[in-house]
């Protein structure tokens, strides 16, 4: 359906446009982990390059499994609220939330960055799992270690998450996160190639307005097509039902 697609594109976009925001955070971390790990690892790239795609591969499942969970209480909680519009109150969600997060990008909504202390509480019971798998000596205690990195409070990735609420179920949820971490790739993946090119491109002052801004146009742009797509398929049920009920 043109929604999805439009849902994972955006997805994929505000991941790849997180960049602006956490490349200092996300930056930061993945260089430290980098020169922790031994000297013989950091001196052969395809080493190195399969401890950064652990990292990254524990941080992405972590992503899913919330979106997953994000997903599945969202959909019983819309249905809940509004049997008859839940489909609908979930389409109004996820613009408003795509909408924010281009307000906050644009620098226009700066508070919107708040949503993050929701998963504070978490992490006091994460961090300590973290620290215990420092240093890391081993693929799998990377990946380990990416799993815990997941859920280290970052506003956009916690916005992301509220937003995968409104996906439409568990299954839906996972895969939206799943397109949200693969949008962060290719900054984290290359942060310590790149980090000084992307913190110039990040520091460009119509940048960050125009990221916010296709993100706003795409939100109005996604509701309208549902709203279209629902309208259109009441409008056949009632001609193939005219007795029907307004739902």
């Amino acid at each position: 359906m043109v929604n999805v697609d439009i849902t994972l594109f955006s997805a994929f976009i505000v991941g790849l446009f997180s960049t602006l925001h956490c490349l200092g955070m996300c930056g930061g971390i993945i260089g430290a982990l980098t020169f922790s790990l031994p000297t013989e690892v950091r001196n052969q790239r395809w080493r190195l390059v399969s401890y950064i795609a652990a990292y990254n591969t524990g941080r992405i499942v972590s992503y899913a499994l919330a979106g997953a969970v994000a997903g599945g209480l969202g959909s019983t909680l819309f249905s809940l609220l509004s049997p008859g519009y839940g489909h609908m109150l979930l389409l109004a969600f996820a613009s408003l939330i795509m909408a924010g997060i281009g307000m906050y990008l644009a620098g226009w909504f700066p508070r919107f960055a708040l949503i993050e202390h929701l998963g504070r509480p978490l992490w006091r019971y994460l961090e300590p799992v973290g620290q215990k798998l420092l240093p890391v000596r081993s693929p799998l205690q990377a990946f380990l270690f990416g799993i815990v990195w997941g859920w280290l409070p970052c506003g956009l990735v916690y916005s992301a998450l509220i937003w995968s609420s409104s996906a439409g179920g568990a299954m839906q949820g996972a895969l939206f996160m799943l397109f949200f971490g693969a949008g962060t790739l290719p900054s984290v993946m290359t942060a310590g190639i790149i980090t000084g090119w992307m913190t110039r491109l990040s520091r460009l002052p119509g940048l960050r307005v125009a990221v916010g801004v296709s993100l706003i146009l795409m939100a109005l742009f996604s509701l309208y097509l549902n709203l279209e797509h629902i309208d259109h398929t009441q409008h056949q049920h009632h001609k193939v039902n005219p007795t029907a009920p307004t739902p």
